[in-house]
């Protein structure tokens, strides 16, 4: 008799490179969803900080002219606040911060910032607007109230609503005009006749180093609004706030990268993964049956309706389990 050798088994491709980038997408997984747990955290402890600032300087049964008001006011003529020379090392965009300094209030930025704020968590809708020059370049930050279905222009860091001749607040549109302009700033003293209202933005996308005229281009083909929502000036204004939503976003691209790696996995690799929902799902059941004693006597398992398959007969596996 000649002895016959077994055919060795053809090797499947590799899973290494499969295994490797699971692995990484789960611990980039985690990691995202660590983050967006601590930017929640962050983001309400800001909230619960700015509703206290809001509750003791807003009336608030007033109306939304006379909250401006009282945050204006509270800006010009509020408590001791610290004094620093260099604030540059100073977070530009922590309402927690700008609040608390006295030349962070003096600075457009910075006092728009603080009033954006203060007026969200009062109940208005409030976003900022930029006075560019002839380069496109910021030369003045004031921020638009939503006033009587009007964008109204309020000066934080001149502690202002701008008003006309006749005591009503005006709009960028009005202010564009340079008469009307200078009616409205004759009597706020320092005001640099600079800024005018001539060219706006409220969204400066070409301070983006590569791509981001491109970007603006695009994006007002798609939707010529999109730089008007005051939700979109807030989350500019609010660090706590575009972390948790940046947080967000990347833990759902993660997750959807996960999921169309699992699908090639379980289609071309025979791969099988446990989902999570399987996972809570079973985790359930075992805490059940653990609880149950099974019974040791093969007779009271059949009475029980278990089922013990022989021994030695295990099920072989139709794919790899991660």
């Amino acid at each position: 008799m000649i002895p016959t050798h077994p055919r060795p088994r053809r090797k499947g491709p590799s899973n290494f490179p499969f295994r490797a980038a699971w692995n990484c997408l789960n611990l980039l997984l985690v990691v995202s969803l660590l983050c967006v747990s601590c930017s929640a955290a962050w983001e309400y402890s800001t909230q619960r900080y700015l509703k206290g600032f809001s509750d003791a300087i807003t009336p608030a049964s007033g109306s939304s002219e006379a909250k401006i008001d009282s945050i204006l006011q509270w800006f010009s003529s509020g408590p001791a606040r610290q004094n620093v020379d260099d604030t540059s090392p100073l977070p530009d965009r922590d309402p927690t911060q700008t609040l608390n300094y006295a030349k962070l209030l003096r600075t457009c930025g910075t006092a728009t910032n603080a009033f954006i704020n203060l007026a969200d968590t009062a109940g208005l809708s409030a976003r900022r607007l930029l006075l560019l020059d002839s380069h496109r370049l910021t030369k003045h930050v004031v921020a638009e109230v939503l006033l009587d279905k009007r964008w109204i222009i309020v000066d934080p860091s001149f502690h202002r609503i701008l008003r006309g001749t006749d005591g009503n607040p005006l709009t960028r549109e009005q202010l564009s005009d340079p008469a009307v302009l200078a009616a409205a700033t004759s009597d706020i003293p320092g005001y640099d006749s600079s800024y005018t209202y001539d060219v706006t933005a409220h969204v400066r996308l070409a301070r983006i180093p590569w791509g981001g005229r491109s970007l603006r281009a695009i994006l007002n083909r798609l939707d010529p609004a999109w730089a008007d929502s005051w939700a979109l000036s807030l989350l500019l204004e609010r660090e706590s706030l575009e972390m948790l939503v940046a947080s967000i976003v990347f833990a759902l691209l993660t997750y959807s990268a996960r999921s169309l790696l699992r699908r090639y996995g379980e289609k071309h690799l025979n791969i099988r993964s446990i989902h999570l929902t399987d996972q809570i799902r079973r985790a359930v059941i075992l805490s059940f049956a653990n609880a149950l004693e099974v019974p040791h006597d093969p007779a009271q398992q059949r009475a029980s309706g278990i089922h013990t398959p022989p021994a030695g007969t295990v099920p072989a596996p139709t794919s790899t389990i991660i």
